[in-house]
Formats: C-alpha cells, structure tokens, sequence
C-alpha cells in the first residue's frame, strides 16, 4: 500500500513539472518583441525601424529589458538631445544696452586714379630713345621720357626756318611757331631751331608730372560696370607730348602695385597720332584701400572716422576719414573696399596698412562666441530651465572681438557659458524653431 501511494505521489510531480515548463513557453512564446535604439535608449517600439533622433537601425530588446519600467519621474528628463540637454555647467546672463566696438581691417597703399596724367604722342613717328627702364619707376617733372623721330616735325621746322630767313610778316612767323608746339614742341626747342637754322631730327618728350610711370600695356581695361575716369587736364600741363585729354580707362590697383616688369615700348617702335604711351600715377596722390568682409561692410558708413597704421614697424595710429564705400566681386569672391584718401602720407605703394574702424550699437544683448553654436545661417544657444538646458534660436548682428550681438530679448535669460560642449553631432541638427 505504502508503494502505491509513493508511486501515485511521484506521478502527481511530475504531472505538476510538465505543466509548469509548458506555461513558461508559452508565456515565453507569448511576449511580444521589443526594439530600441542603442544611442537612445528612451526610444522602444514593438517593430523593427529607425531611431527617429539618428537614424540608427532598432535592435532587439532582451526579455530582462523589455520587462523594466522606467520611473515616472524620470520621465520629464528622457527627451530627445535636440530638445533638451541635462548638464551641470557654468551659466552666464547676456549683456545689455550701447557698446562700442572695434572693428579690425587690413589694407593696402596704392594709386589714385583720379591725379593720373597720361603722356600721349601728338605726332606719327619711329622712337629713337627710351628714358624710362621699367615700369613704376619714379619720375620727375620734367624728366626725359624719349626721343622721337617725325617727318611731319622735321618739315614743320623747315617751313619755320624758311620764313624766319625771308624776314615775312611776324605773325607768319608766330603762326609756323604756334604750329610746332602744337605738334609737342618746347619753345626752347624752337629757339634752338631758328638760332641755329637746322631741324632737330629727335625731338625729346619730357615728363608733365612728378610721379611713377607705367606703359600703356599695364593700364588694364577695366572690368564690365567700373566707371572711366577723364585724364587730369589741367594737372597734365603743356610740356612735350603730354596727354591730348579725354576718357581714359583707370588703372587696375592690383596691377599697378604687383608689377614691376620691364616696360615694352621700344626703340624703333612707331606710335601713331594721339596714342597714348605712358601712364603717371602722381606721387603726391595715394589712397589706401581696406578690404571689409560684406558682414561687416554695412556697419562702415562714408565720412567714417577710422584709425590707421602700417603693419611695418611701431608707428603711431593716424586718423583718416572714409571718403568711398565700393562693393567688389570678383569671381565667387565678394567684399566690399573702405578708400581712404592719404595725400602726402609718406607711404609708398604697396605698402600694408591695419585699421581700427570704431563702430557704435545702440541696441541688442550681447554674448561671448563660446556661448552660441553656428549651424549655417542660424545661430542656436543653450538657455537653463529649471535642471536642463534647452536650445533656443536666435537672431545674431555684428560679431567683433569675441562677442556676438543678439537681436532678440534675452533679457534675464541664463545662457550656457560653452555651449559646444552640449551639442550631439547627430541629433542636433534639427532643433525646433521658437522664433
């Protein structure tokens, strides 16, 4: 009797195990399949997907995993990085009200193109003599730029010697010497003809201005849209073959200051009637020219104060005044120049400059660079509430001297100090937009 009940009573246990096992597999087989990304645990779906903050493919949850439950209070501070950052550094608060700041540019010192004297040939005929070696070299008023063999001059002083030894009527003799000044000679020259009683087969041509000279071949056509300035005129004098006035294009400023090349005209070149062969930059005339970045250039106004000073050497900050503002573009470069006009400066050409521009803003908050993240054109700085930082949008002006001027109201807005140390590369780049 006594093996009867042990046997039903091993027979009742094992029932009880089988049963048991087949209810955890089925329970087992019952539980649903959970997916999470492994960035961003916070995110958990019951099917295979991407993470929506980055894109990350979902990867299976364990069962352990699957069966946590989060803490309620928890709740509020699993939210996505591009929503809201927990963080546990220094804040500052924005600076408000006028500020003056200082902008820094970097210049050059070239030619002014308005004081520019061009020496043209009044005259057909063959060179014979080049006084000038190479381009920008400085000259001197009345200076020997070359000499110039003419027919038409040669008979021109025939015809004066001619009538000078009939003894005819003066003013036929005014009249032949009228003549050869018009055709570019000096009455020195003339004197010397009538004296002597022989032409002079080289007529020498003289430089009208004290300056640094250029050949024709470096004054570039400027480019499409760029305004002609009128030869000096008046500047330009009367002596020897000097300009014959009209438009003439201005000069290429990098050229004129980049180039130091021989120059082209040549012995026993023929220059025609009116063509122009050298070009004189008056050195008593300079302008320096500062380069803007186009975000800047429109805090920089005409009639500006700005300080100035050579990179070379210790010198003292000179006050000029801003007397043109031109936007350039040249390629897929744009920027604007800020011209200075020096007078006698005592600067040469070429020289490199450094100026403080000044500016004053009367409204806006102010913020240290640390404190903003650039994404593009849009600026975006980590505002503190309560335990979190939380991104913001905003509106950003002028940026100088390591501060950044905020357009919007942040008044009383405490701001992280650092605020690249709060970025997620992946999922910050979509932030929502409060503005």
């Amino acid at each position: 009797m006594n093996r009867n009940y042990i046997g039903r009573l091993l027979l009742a246990l094992l029932l009880l195990v089988a049963w048991g096992c087949d209810s955890t597999q089925e329970a087992a087989h019952e539980h649903t399949q959970r997916y999470t990304c492994s960035m961003h645990p916070q995110i958990v779906r019951d099917k295979p997907g991407s993470c929506p903050i980055c894109g990350m493919d979902l990867v299976p949850l364990s069962v352990e995993e699957s069966n946590v439950t989060l803490d309620s209070t928890l709740l509020p501070l699993l939210k996505a990085t591009n929503e809201q950052v927990i963080a546990n550094i220094p804040t500052i608060v924005a600076e408000g009200g006028s500020r003056i700041v200082t902008l820094d540019a970097q210049g050059k010192v070239s030619y002014d193109t308005r004081q520019q004297v061009s020496v043209s040939s009044r005259v057909a005929g063959r060179i014979e003599q080049v006084g000038i070696r190479y381009n920008f070299q400085p000259v001197r008023k009345g200076q020997l730029l070359l000499e110039i063999y003419s027919p038409e001059l040669v008979a021109a002083q025939r015809e004066l010697i001619f009538i000078h030894r009939q003894d005819s009527s003066p003013s036929l003799l005014q009249g032949a010497r009228q003549k050869l000044q018009l055709l570019g000679m000096q009455p020195t020259q003339i004197e010397k003809v009538i004296q002597t009683g022989k032409p002079l087969y080289k007529v020498s041509v003289y430089s009208p201005s004290s300056g640094y000279i250029v050949d024709q071949s470096l004054v570039t056509t400027p480019e499409s849209g760029a305004a002609f300035t009128s030869s000096a005129g008046g500047a330009s004098g009367s002596t020897g073959m000097n300009g014959m006035g009209g438009a003439k294009p201005a000069a290429s400023a990098s050229a004129a200051t980049a180039k130091n090349a021989p120059v082209l005209v040549r012995e026993g070149q023929y220059l025609n009637a009116g063509q122009t062969v050298f070009t004189i930059y008056k050195a008593a005339s300079l302008v320096a020219d500062f380069y803007l970045d186009p975000t800047l250039a429109r805090e920089v106004k005409r009639g500006q104060k700005i300080l100035y000073q050579s990179v070379a050497g210790n010198q003292d900050l000179k006050p000029a005044t801003i007397g043109l503002i031109e936007p350039v573009q040249r390629g897929s470069e744009r920027f604007t120049i800020a011209r200075v006009y020096l007078g006698n400066s005592g600067l040469q050409p070429g020289q490199l400059l450094a100026a403080k521009i000044p500016v004053v803003k009367q409204q806006g908050w102010w913020l240290p660079q640390s404190a903003l993240v650039g994404l593009g054109k849009n600026s975006v700085l980590f505002r503190k509430e309560g335990n979190v930082f939380v991104p913001k949008h905003i509106q950003t002006g002028l940026n100088a001297q390591g501060m950044v001027q905020v357009l919007d109201n942040i008044s009383g807005w405490k701001v992280a100090r650092s605020a690249s140390y709060l970025v997620d590369s992946e999922s910050f780049i979509k932030i929502p937009a409060d503005f």
